[in-house]
C-alpha cells in the first residue's frame, strides 16, 4: 500500500522556519495537490517526501515505513521537475531507460519497460528522436517517463507544466489526469495555479506560510473554504471578500449581518462567541450575487464590464475595499459601466469569516440533533 504520512513534520533553514509543523497522510492511489503562493512551502515539502531534504524534525512514511533517513533512491519515488531536465545528447529511449540503466537492469527487462513506458505515454513513434526535435509537452512526456520507468511507488511532480503555453498546459493536464487513471499509482502534485488544483486533484492540500490552511476535495474547499485565505485563493475569479459587522445575533439559530452594499442579510450561522457590532467579512462568488439597476443616488457604480462571449464580469467599487467587486452575469449582459446597480444574494450562498479569518459554523436545522440521538440509540 503505497500510501504517505507526514508526522510533525518542521523544516528550518538556518534561523527561518519554513514549515512549523505539518500532519498529513496521501492514501494509497490518490491524485494529492499542494498548492498555495509562492514561499508557502509546498516545494519544500515535496523535496522533502522525496528525500531531497532532510526535516529538522519529524518523521515520514511511505507505505508503512519509516524513510526519513533513507536516500531519494531507497524510497521508491519518482519525481518530475518544472524543468523538464533531458540530457540533449540521448534519445527518448535513452532518457527513459537511464535510471533503469544506472540500477544495473538487463538489456532484456529495459527495453520491456521502455517500451511500455512510452506505450502508456504515446511516446513510441518517437523513441529514436532527440530532445531537440520534441515539443515542450513531448518533452514533459519524456521526462514523466523517465520517472516511471523505474517503477516508482509514489510519482512527485514539481511544477511540471509551468514552461508550457496556455493551450499545453491544458493538454498535459488532461494527460496526466488520464495517466492517473490508468495507472491507480499515488501522485503528489505542486503548483501555484489552483485550476491546476482544481482539475486535477482528488484532495487539495492548501498551504500558507508553511501551515495547512485546509485539506478537502476541490467541491469542498470550494463551497465550504475553512478561512479568508481559502476563500481569496480558490476559485477564478477569486470570491468577492466584502466588509460587514455583526447587527443582532439569534445564538445557535442565526445572525444578522449588515453587509456593505447590500443591507441587513440573516443568516444561519453560529456567532454566539462574538458581540453585536463585532467586525466581520462576508464571501460572495461572482455567480451568486444579482444585479438590478437602481437609481442614480443609490446603489454601487459599475466601473467596468467585460465580455467574454459566453459570460460578461462586472466590476462593481464598493466603498471601503480596494478590490472592485466582481459579478458574473450571463450574456447578452444589459449592465453598463456608468450605471450604479444594486446587489442581492441567497443567504445561503454567503460564506461568513470573523474578525481573525475563521469561516462560522453553519447552524444544524432544529430537530437534526434528536434525529441523530434517536437514530444512533437504535
Amino acid at each position: 500500500m503505497a500510501c504517505v504520512e507526514l508526522k510533525n513534520i518542521n523544516k528550518t533553514f538556518g534561523n527561518i522556519e519554513i514549515i512549523p509543523s505539518v500532519n498529513l497522510r496521501v492514501e494509497d492511489g490518490e491524485f494529492v495537490v499542494f498548492v498555495g503562493p509562492s514561499g508557502c512551502g509546498k516545494s519544500t515539502l515535496l523535496r522533502l517526501i522525496a528525500g531531497l531534504e532532510d526535516p529538522t524534525a519529524g518523521d515520514i512514511e511511505i507505505a508503512g515505513k519509516v524513510v526519513t533517513d533513507l536516500s531519494p533512491k531507497e524510497r521508491g519515488v519518482g519525481m518530475v521537475f518544472q524543468s523538464y531536465a533531458l540530457y540533449p545528447h540521448m534519445s527518448v529511449y535513452e532518457n527513459i531507460a537511464f535510471g533503469l540503466k544506472l540500477d544495473k537492469a538487463n538489456k532484456g527487462r529495459v527495453r520491456e519497460w521502455v517500451e511500455k513506458t512510452a506505450e502508456v505515454l504515446q511516446l513510441t513513434s518517437l523513441l529514436q528522436r532527440k530532445p531537440r526535435e520534441l515539443s515542450g509537452g513531448q518533452r514533459q512526456r519524456v521526462a514523466i517517463g523517465r520517472a516511471m520507468a523505474r517503477e516508482p511507488q509514489i510519482m512527485l511532480f514539481d511544477e511540471p507544466l509551468s514552461n508550457l503555453d496556455a493551450s499545453l498546459r491544458v493538454q498535459m493536464r488532461t494527460e496526466i489526469a488520464k495517466l492517473h487513471d490508468r495507472l491507480q499509482s499515488t501522485m503528489i502534485y505542486v503548483t501555484h495555479d489552483q485550476v491546476e488544483a482544481m482539475t486535477l486533484a482528488d484532495k487539495i492540500v492548501v498551504l500558507n506560510g508553511g501551515h495547512i490552511e485546509q485539506v478537502g476535495t476541490p467541491y469542498e474547499l470550494y463551497e465550504t473554504p475553512a478561512s479568508l485565505f481559502v476563500a481569496g485563493f480558490i476559485g477564478s475569479p477569486k470570491m468577492n471578500l466584502i466588509p460587514a459587522s455583526i447587527k443582532s445575533t439569534n445564538p445557535g439559530r442565526s445572525v444578522d449581518v449588515d453587509v456593505c452594499g447590500m443591507g441587513t442579510v440573516t443568516v444561519e450561522r453560529d456567532a454566539s462567541h462574538m458581540a453585536d457590532g463585532a467586525a466581520m467579512t462576508v464571501g460572495l462568488r461572482p455567480e451568486h450575487i444579482r444585479l438590478s439597476v437602481s437609481g442614480p443616488d443609490s446603489g454601487l457604480e459599475v466601473v467596468n464590464v467585460e465580455y467574454l462571449g459566453n459570460e460578461a464580469y462586472v466590476y462593481l467599487e464598493m466603498p471601503g475595499m480596494d478590490d472592485l467587486v466582481v459579478v458574473r452575469e450571463s450574456v447578452p449582459c444589459q449592465i453598463r459601466a456608468g450605471q450604479r446597480v444594486a446587489l442581492d444574494a441567497d443567504p445561503e450562498r454567503l460564506h461568513v469569516f470573523d474578525a481573525d479569518g475563521h469561516s462560522l459554523p453553519r447552524v444544524q436545522p432544529q430537530g437534526e440533533d434528536d434525529s441523530v440521538q434517536q437514530a444512533a440509540s437504535n
